[in-house]
């Protein structure tokens, strides 16, 4: 059998068939070495690298050359964007837009830096005026809903600070806003040294353990960490230990759910109230007996629930 060969969405060997679902869409691996991915009735074909081979119909997963995304549902309809948390990817909201997807368009940017983005990871000012970029060029300059966790939410709250009407509702679930010194000294030499365990299945068995992940993202999870380089891991976690919120905040006109789970630790609880404070038109929400980030990635169709329950108020 040839070697395995690399792209956006997982390790693929050929000339052996291989399939496997992804948010909406199913992905076939052909034994002449391209794949295609069928969204609903859409059809789109790629080359064995992952290249665009030839579009058929309007692309479902694609980018252009501001931001690579994962996209659901119809144009037509109101917009709400999901922000995945650092080290994941767009699978961290899949559920929640496939079931949103009949009435809500959704987009999922990939965030700079992570397993199918051609961009490094930077700073979060940078992405963030990245995902303003697109919704100007591609969505009128505004959208109905943005959501995000962790390095998501502090990514959405940067934009709702310099774009104060770019959504009319907004949810942010477990981000950061009060730097920890220490553990931004310590990531770079830390990560440094067991950067290579990250790829080691058996470390990050332990990992995912610790973040309370259900078992059935294990793989995707595995997959997209261990597709993220060195420099950009310690890059967006210096940035995620050290940001805070811009004076501006205080001006976004969104109507903004803040959230955190009863189980995280003081200084994330802290946060979440810090956010309400500068955040004019907010609500803080205590998740019990929920960890970080454990509402998007464990329990989707609540998730769901709250954006209708918010949206209808």
């Amino acid at each position: 059998m040839s070697a395995p060969s690399r792209c956006r969405h997982g390790t693929f060997s050929y000339p052996k068939c291989i399939h496997r679902w992804q948010g909406a869409a199913h992905w076939t691996l052909y034994q002449k070495g391209a794949f295609r991915a069928n969204f609903h009735r859409y059809e789109w074909s790629f080359d064995r690298a992952c290249g665009i081979l030839g579009l058929v119909q309007q692309i479902g997963i694609w980018g252009d050359s501001i931001v690579k995304y994962v996209e659901y549902g119809l144009k037509q309809n109101k917009t709400i964007m999901f922000l995945h948390g650092g080290g994941l990817a767009p699978w961290n909201f899949s559920e929640e837009a496939e079931q949103l997807q009949d009435r809500y368009h959704i987009i999922i940017p990939i965030l700079d830096g992570h397993s199918g983005s051609d961009k490094n990871f930077t700073t979060i000012e940078n992405n963030g005026d990245e995902i303003i970029a697109y919704v100007d060029q591609n969505l009128n300059g505004k959208v109905f809903m943005m959501c995000g966790l962790s390095l998501g939410g502090q990514i959405l709250t940067d934009i709702l600070a310099k774009r104060k009407d770019i959504c009319k509702y907004a949810i942010i679930e477990s981000a950061l806003v009060l730097p920890m010194k220490m553990t931004y000294a310590l990531i770079q030499p830390v990560f440094s040294i067991c950067y290579v365990l990250i790829k080691k299945r058996w470390f990050a068995q332990l990992q995912f353990k610790s973040l309370h992940i259900k078992n059935s993202l294990f793989e995707d999870y595995y997959r997209d960490s261990a597709a993220i380089t060195k420099e950009n891991m310690i890059s967006f976690l210096k940035a995620n230990s050290d940001y805070k919120p811009k004076e501006d905040l205080k001006e976004s006109q969104a109507s903004v759910l803040v959230l955190v789970g009863s189980k995280e630790s003081g200084i994330m609880k802290k946060s979440a109230k810090l956010l309400c404070e500068k955040i004019p038109n907010s609500t803080l929400e205590m998740l019990p007996g929920y960890y970080h980030g454990d509402l998007s990635l464990n329990h989707a169709s609540e998730y769901v629930q709250k954006i209708e329950k918010y949206v209808s108020k």
